[in-house]
């Protein structure tokens, strides 16, 4: 379970050694705020497209994460675009990309 107290930076770290150990290359594109910075995750499963993942609160308060655009697959350049998008609105948005061939990767709640 993501902790909330933990920092993003953190979390984002370890994220990272995880993926590693399942030899999917994650890297971060767009370093947001260190303590309480947003995470949103590009998907990129090649020859088919990407997934979005992005955390947010349901409707009971917990965090979880929510794919912005469709549980499938979308062409990159949507993908791109969402992103271009969101960081307009939140500069303390996290953004990191994992290249996943298989299609493997889920994040971490």
């Amino acid at each position: 379970m993501f902790d909330e107290g933990l920092k993003t930076s953190l979390w984002i770290s370890a994220e990272i050694r995880r993926c590693d150990g399942i030899f999917l290359p994650m890297t971060v594109v767009h370093r947001g705020d260190e303590n309480r910075g947003f995470v949103l995750i590009k998907q990129y499963i090649h020859g088919q497209g990407c997934i979005l993942h992005i955390r947010r609160r349901d409707m009971n308060g917990e965090l979880g994460w929510h794919n912005p655009l469709e549980q499938s697959p979308v062409p990159e350049r949507d993908a791109d675009d969402y992103i271009a998008r969101q960081r307009q609105y939140d500069e303390d948005l996290w953004v990191v990309e994992v290249d996943d061939p298989k299609g493997q990767y889920s994040p971490l709640v």
